[in-house]
Formats: structure tokens, sequence, C-alpha cells
């Protein structure tokens, strides 16, 4: 991981770099990713969240071992050279158990961490910010340190090459996926200060604690804080890039440490320079370039209804719609609202929990169907222009020759549009 402690390096001196972490398990999304990163000659960070992605399979079924084979056969098909690609561990942690006792979900905990060391994931976010059974929702930064520190030491053990690794920890970690729908459009408070020293401080005296001071803690590149940002199902919490910089006075005296910003999906473009501004060196998004993926999709599909009205296929958002309503439990706690707004929600909110749905069989049909319905010469641009904006249709021109067909280009571009901003932190010219 010399990458990401060089870049920090750089960011901390000033240079005003940031590292795009693609969180995400989507392989269109994956290809599109990986893509961009060959095109302009940069390393991509691919993460996976414990949930995602664990000893069990997580919610893709995938263990640590078989995601990096997943991302690497995307590579090999994109024609791009997996060693450029960077692999993190997102909320690493009790979380994906906290519905169990303590000593349950650590137990799980020491061996997914375990787990990801050992498939090659070097990224390691130690996230210990929610309770178990029987505890409050979020405990305090002593326990969290202490739990962190815990599988710390196991991820120093498991791995053959401890100095490739790098930790990042943090008790003020935004929800996965986003806002949730009763909190409202109300305004995002950034991490005091005073709570972002504490949870420095109580993180490295737990390391120390563990005789970790002199190996693992030297490898802590940062701690994931709030910087006033965030997303709902239906609303976005936009950061005031004019609002004055409390955190970076932070890290003074901790010349190896940065910031992680999560969610920073749908913010405007001059956000994310300004964050990295202000040393935030890693930049996750997520959700916003699924989000990109099912716009695309649903434009070909309108597309197809004109090139192929008379194929033999289902249009896709009946489809989505028939799975996310015999399935509900990956939106219903999400979303608020009536019927009408609740079935708005399920295909274009902002927390996209649609993308839970894109790997069911019945949803990989019906986008197979529209593909084939679409495997005929691209259509005339002014087709094209009703559904696609000009500067995707010019991208998906450039991608044609790497990618399977037209159509497969076009929902190439979409995402890659959705991930270009975060690239120019890392000094591209676009």
């Amino acid at each position: 991981m010399k990458e990401l402690r060089n870049l920090i390096a750089r960011n901390r001196e000033g240079s005003g770099e940031a590292l795009p972490s693609v969180c995400s398990a989507h392989p269109d999304v994956l290809a599109a990713s990986l893509l961009l990163a060959d095109e302009w000659d940069v390393p991509l960070l691919i993460e996976a969240t414990s949930n995602q992605v664990n000893q069990f399979g997580g919610y893709t079924g995938m263990t640590p071992p078989d995601f990096i084979k997943f991302v690497r056969s995307i590579a090999a098909k994109t024609g791009v050279d997996a060693s450029r690609v960077l692999f993190g561990g997102d909320h690493l942690g009790p979380q994906a158990w906290r519905d169990q006792p303590a000593e349950i979900a650590m137990a799980n905990a020491r061996d997914l961490v375990a787990a990801y060391v050992q498939a090659g994931f070097t990224k390691i976010h130690l996230d210990c910010s929610e309770g178990c059974a029987g505890e409050p929702p979020a405990v305090g930064d002593a326990l969290s340190a202490a739990r962190a520190a815990d599988l710390a030491a196991i991820c120093e053990a498991a791995t053959g090459d401890p100095l490739s690794l790098s930790y990042m920890f943090g008790t003020e970690v935004p929800p996965p996926g986003g806002a949730r729908a009763e909190e409202g459009p109300i305004g995002i408070a950034p991490t005091e200060p005073a709570n972002a020293r504490a949870t420095i401080g109580a993180h490295r005296d737990a390391f120390a604690a563990l005789g970790l001071e002199q190996t693992a803690w030297q490898r802590a590149v940062g701690l994931v804080v709030q910087p006033g940002l965030e997303f709902a199902p239906d609303h976005i919490h936009r950061f005031d890039i004019g609002s004055p910089d409390l955190l970076s006075p932070v890290l003074e005296g901790h010349d190896g440490l940065s910031f992680e910003a999560h969610s920073t999906d749908y913010q405007y473009p001059d956000v994310f320079p300004a964050l990295a501004r202000r040393h935030f060196a890693v930049l996750k998004v997520g959700p916003a370039l699924t989000f990109a993926y099912r716009q695309a999709v649903y434009a070909l599909d309108g597309v197809a209804t004109w090139l192929a009205p008379d194929s033999a296929r289902q249009p896709i958002a009946p489809a989505m719609e028939a799975l996310m309503l015999e399935n509900p439990k990956n939106w219903a706690k999400h979303y608020a609202g009536d019927a009408a707004t609740l079935k708005l929600l399920r295909h274009f909110s902002y927390a996209d929990r649609i993308r839970y749905y894109w790997a069911q069989p019945h949803a990989v049909e019906a986008v197979g169907q529209l593909l084939v319905a679409l495997d005929a010469p691209k259509p005339v641009a002014p087709l094209l222009e009703q559904y696609f904006a000009p500067e995707v249709i010019a991208r998906a021109e450039r991608l044609e020759a790497r990618s399977p067909d037209w159509a497969r280009a076009l929902i190439y571009a979409q995402v890659q549009a959705a991930l270009v901003p975060y690239f120019a932190c890392i000094g591209v010219a676009t």
C-alpha cells in the first residue's frame, strides 16, 4: 500500500491530491472504473464492505479471495493491468454481527479481518463504532479503539507482509448507504475537532496497550470523520466549501495521518478538490456509481422501445419493481412516504437501494434481454441524444473499442461521468 501512503504524504505537504475509493461489487461499475483508471494511468482503490464480502459470503455471496478474483477477472476482460488496483476493506469489525453478543461478534470480526488480509486486501478500515447486543447503538472511543487495536493485532499476525498494510479508523462513521429517511433535510454537522483529537488519542493508546505502537500504529494512515456532507433517499446535504476548515489543525503532530470521507456521492465537482485541500486524502463513492448504472440501463430501455419495439423482452423497470416488491427487506426500512412516493424512491432514490437487486437472476436476465435487443448497428445520434447527455455519448464513442458493444459503452460512460470529478483530485487533466 505504498501508493496510498505516498499520496497521503503528498497531500499533507499541500499537493491537494486525493484518491477516489470505489465501493461497489457491480461488474459494470467496476469495469467502467478500471477503464477510467487505465485511461489516465492512475491507481484505483476498490473496496468491499463487511456486509458485501465476508468469510460467510456476505450479501454478494463472495468471500474476500472471491472478491479479489472477481475484480481481477474483470480487469482481464477489459484489458486493464490488475496491478494498478489497490484493495481495501471497509467497515471491518463486528458490524455485520452486531445483533449478537460482543464476544461472538468480535470472534467473527477477527476471522473477518484475517480473511481480508490473507486474501490480499491492504487498506483496512477498522470500524468498531457500533454496539453489539445489549450495548448502546454507538460505543465510545475507548471501547471502539480497544476493539480496533484487537483487530489490528490480528491483521498483523495474519499477513506475511505487515508493511503492506495501512489502517484507517474512526468512530464518527456515517451509516453505510447514506442517511436514513427519518433524518430529513437537515444540516449535517461536521465532526467536532475535539472529538477527532480524542479519537486519535484513544486509538494511539489502545494500539500502544497491545504493543503495536511501533508496528501497526506506524501504518495508521487516517481517520474517518464527517466533513459536513451526506445524502439521503430524496435529498443531498451539500458540503459548504466556504465553511471554515476546523479539522485540518487536528492532524498537526500526526504526520502520517489524513482524513477519509464517506458518503461523498452526488456532491458538486468543486467539493472534491476542496476536501482534498482539507487533507481528506481518501474520498469514498459507491451508490452514485450504481445510480449512474441504473440511469444508463433505464435510458437504454427507452432506446430499445424505438430501436427494437417487437423484441421479446421484459421492460427493465417493471422487472425491477417486481423483484423489489417480492423482497422488500433491502429498501423498506430506508424509504418513507405514501405508495406513489415509495414507488418512485424504489427506482430513483439517491440511496439507490435498487443496487441490491441487479445481481438477482431475474434482473440479470432482463438486462441481458435488453442488450440482446440492442445488438444491432448503433442508432442515429438524435435518438441517443434523447436519453443520454452529449458528454456521455462522446465518452462512449471513445470506449467502444474496449467494451463489448455500443450499448455497454454507454453504460460505462454514464458511470465514468459520475467518477470523473473524483479523478481530477489525483492531478489528472480532464
